[in-house]
């Protein structure tokens, strides 16, 4: 095969609230690579087929935060590949692969041992689509389901209130929840989504908290035994005055501050005193060990059940990576947005 286009997408300026992609990112096509003649040295080729976009970006994009991309440096985060050529004989062509990468069409995996851990052949064994196994059953829906075991540890009949419930990662526990018996209050920023959760997901209660008073809406629902935080802030507040003893919150993300605006002050942490209150930060990755093969073993056999249930918004083309996230971050999206390399 003759050299062709290996087109990435990088990082070039920092943003000041949204990112504005034309200023912020480029999408680069000035490399070519060979994939029958490229050197393996020792590694593995692999053809990007779709990348997840995700709020977590946003975070890298300023400086001195926790894993922030260097100016120039190509956006990474969580993709489907495959294998076209291999050395490594754990991996072989056309084996389907997932992992943490950069956003590029062709990669080049030439440090395997450092690498290695962080890809997972896909078996795909109920025939999913492959677009899938970035979201409900990708980092979503791992970071749904290991929150909820590991710090949530839910028992049926109890209460959780789920902000950002029509997110990709708040479908996911909200579905979950029902499923182990727990009532669940959602919070979401339109009509249109209230009801895709009241009557799609089929939760007991859903508003909007853009037209709603949120303290209103938990207040109605009834005192938290798990509080699953997407948002901080405000909600964040609300949710701790109304915890109930032994209640646990899981701090997954705090998308009210990720473009700039200014921070709430909590106020009622002396909420947690009397009433051991348990909130504690959730960083999948660190999970993965202890319940990614539980996770693969469940999560895709009820998918393909009908027993959890997804939404997709997926653009092709790479070149959109900084519109869909720009999209993400403005609660735009009509799902797990996805990019879809190819036609």
């Amino acid at each position: 095969m003759a050299p062709v286009t290996n087109a990435c997408y990088r990082f070039i300026s920092h943003p000041v609230g949204y990112p504005d992609p034309l200023k912020n990112f480029q999408y680069d096509t000035s490399r070519t690579i060979d994939p029958d003649e490229v050197d393996l040295k020792g590694g593995f080729l692999t053809q990007t087929q779709f990348l997840s976009i995700d709020p977590f970006m946003r975070g890298r994009l300023d400086a001195g935060t926790f894993q922030c991309w260097e100016l120039g440096q190509m956006f990474e985060g969580f993709g489907i590949s495959e294998v076209i050529r291999s050395d490594v004989p754990e991996f072989q062509e056309g084996d389907i692969l997932y992992g943490f990468q950069p956003f590029e069409h062709y990669t080049l995996h030439t440090k395997y041992e450092a690498r290695g851990k962080m890809w997972r052949v896909i078996h795909n064994y109920e025939d999913l689509p492959l677009s899938v196994y970035l979201g409900a059953a990708g980092m979503p829906g791992k970071t749904g389901y290991y929150g909820m075991k590991h710090i949530g540890n839910p028992k049926a009949g109890e209460n959780i209130f789920v902000s950002t419930a029509a997110g990709p990662v708040g479908q996911m526990v909200c579905q979950l929840a029902k499923a182990w018996g727990l009532k669940v209050l959602g919070s979401t920023g339109s009509d249109e989504k209230v009801q895709f959760l009241r009557e799609e997901l089929g939760i007991d209660q859903a508003f909007n908290y853009k037209t709603s008073s949120i303290a209103e809406e938990v207040k109605k629902f009834g005192g938290l035994d798990i509080f699953w935080d997407n948002v901080g802030g405000e909600t964040l507040d609300i949710a701790l005055k109304n915890m109930n003893v032994k209640g646990r919150i899981i701090v997954c993300g705090h998308i009210s501050t990720y473009n700039g605006e200014e921070a709430y002050g909590i106020k009622n942490i002396w909420d947690m005193v009397y009433k051991e209150v348990k909130m504690e930060g959730l960083h999948v990755t660190t999970l993965e060990s202890q319940y990614g093969d539980e996770f693969y073993a469940t999560v895709p056999k009820m998918i393909a059940e009908g027993k959890l249930k997804y939404k997709e918004d997926v653009t092709i083309g790479l070149e959109n990576a900084g519109d869909v996230l720009v999209k993400v971050l403005k609660g735009q999206n009509a799902g797990k947005a996805i990019l879809q390399m190819w036609p």
